[in-house]
């Protein structure tokens, strides 16, 4: 079950009572990319979520590594205003998940080091006595290769850095020197989970292994499975419209690609494929070792759209790249019901009360034999946990309901937004998750027939309803530009 549409008299989902997640880790183990990537998830199924990083609090109130006294990281004796700092930045922190809490939220995930029994036992005895249940979420690695990744894209490099790094203005490699020894200093104090006390996730080298103890419930349940289909390798995600279909308005008819939707295919394969390449060049990465996956519902208009993946023309770069095509049946449009192939004048003449309903609350409001996009959500839960497992670069080639959905969980946009997300056939949407967020940016490739400026059907608005609202959410269609934040969630 996804994005629930009712909640308990208290407010809270699935019976499960309210949730502190505390993490445990040394630094660069990527506990805040397992927690952020969990915050999203947790949202995506309704519940109230948060994620308090203390690392993001202190630089709120204290700033960066350069203000803060020497000993500040260092484990052991510390100075008199050190442990006031110190005392002062913890405070702070817990009154936040407090004020969460109170606020009717149902988990926080508490993004900290904890990594000492007795800090994160005062931790978790406050809030236990509270009646919130408490779970220890233990990163681990020891493959040193993840270790200085995370370092220099997370801690010194990302482009969260300009706003929230502590090494804003540094050296890279200087910083990158600090951040290590800081490290080095915590592995000397840091004591592994092993008290049972309280139920423990514990996660090798972000996602290779997993271990649990004493989870109850359903929520609880949710969670490990979640956390058992996640990594943190850098990739990106691609989205693009199929092309157009000879019979463009009928959902039943599932034609095949008209001349101009054949050529829009080729024209995707070209952009993606020189973008793509261009974009891993700039990381160093051989685009010929590393493969495209390419996912497509089952309908004609999606799966023959990427055809031209698959075969060699005469402008393809050599070697031709690894392509993988995968159908998904999951990735089907929205069912339009008995409202396929009517028009909006059609629909408020033959349905007025059916219509009225379908305007105040077009996400949760389904159609007579169709679908909402609520059922559509519901459907794709699935292709979502595939989509966190995938470890390749991915193109998904779909329908614009679909995308809509993918979209808002990556984004982290409420439900009630999905439908208003323009999704315009000629676009090509680049997301690059990242430990604190996703960036996105559109880059513009097709003006042909299709387009909805140039070829809008208004037969299949059920489809496209987001094309013919105001208050449209897409990122602006730049050629050539680079992925720029939409939302770091």
């Amino acid at each position: 079950m996804v994005a629930p549409l009712y909640t308990t008299a208290s407010g809270l989902l699935f019976h499960a009572g309210k949730i502190l997640v505390c993490t445990v880790g040394l630094p660069a183990r990527g506990k805040t990319h397992v927690s952020r990537a969990l915050e999203r998830y947790l949202r995506w199924t309704g519940v109230k979520t948060t994620v308090i990083s203390l690392g993001d609090y202190r630089r709120k109130v204290l700033g960066g590594a350069q203000k803060l006294p020497p000993d500040y990281f260092t484990l052991g004796e510390k100075s008199p205003e050190t442990i006031k700092l110190r005392e002062k930045v913890l405070q702070g922190c817990e009154q936040q998940i407090w004020d969460f809490f109170n606020a009717g939220g149902q988990v926080v995930i508490y993004d900290a080091n904890n990594g000492t029994r007795e800090r994160r036992n005062a931790v978790a005895e406050k809030f236990d006595k509270a009646g919130i249940h408490v779970i220890m979420l233990e990163s681990l690695c020891d493959n040193e290769e993840i270790i200085m990744a995370n370092i220099r894209s997370v801690k010194i490099s990302s482009p969260d850095a300009s706003t929230c790094s502590s090494y804003r203005g540094w050296d890279p490699e200087k910083a990158v020197e600090d951040y290590y020894n800081r490290i080095k200093d915590h592995e000397k104090h840091y004591e592994p989970v092993e008290e049972t006390t309280w139920p423990f996730i514990r996660i090798m080298n972000v996602g290779e292994k997993i271990m649990v103890n004493n989870i109850h419930g359903y929520l609880q349940s949710r969670i490990v499975f979640f956390l058992m289909n996640i990594h943190n390798r850098f990739r990106t995600i691609y989205f693009a419209r199929s092309g157009q279909s000879l019979i463009e308005h009928s959902y039943k008819a599932d034609s095949d690609l008209s001349p101009a939707g054949w050529e829009y295919a080729e024209r995707l394969k070209e952009f993606v494929l020189e973008r793509r390449a261009k974009s891993l060049r700039e990381r160093g990465i051989d685009p010929t070792e590393r493969r495209l996956v390419i996912w497509t519902s089952a309908r004609r208009r999606s799966h023959h759209t990427a055809w031209p993946f698959l075969t060699k023309g005469p402008n393809d770069p050599a070697p031709p790249a690894k392509v993988k095509v995968i159908e998904r049946p999951q990735m089907s449009e929205i069912n339009p019901g008995v409202w396929d192939g009517l028009t909006p004048e059609q629909v408020r003449k033959y349905y007025p009360d059916e219509w009225e309903r379908f305007v105040n609350d077009p996400y949760a409001y389904r159609a007579p034999r169709a679908e909402s996009y609520h059922d559509l959500c519901v459907r794709l839960e699935p292709t979502l946990i595939e989509l966190e497992r995938e470890r390749e670069d991915l193109l998904i080639i779909g329908h614009a309901s679909v995308i809509r959905c993918i979209l808002a969980y990556l984004i982290g946009l409420p439900a009630s937004e999905i439908p208003a997300i323009e999704v315009a056939r000629g676009d090509l949407i680049e997301v690059v998750p990242t430990s604190y967020g996703v960036y996105s940016q559109a880059h513009h490739f097709w003006d042909g027939p299709g387009r909805a400026a140039s070829g809008k059907d208004e037969h299949n608005f059920y489809e496209n309803y987001a094309e013919d609202t105001r208050g449209k959410r897409r990122p602006e269609a730049q050629p050539g530009a680079e992925p720029a934040p939409v939302v770091a969630a």
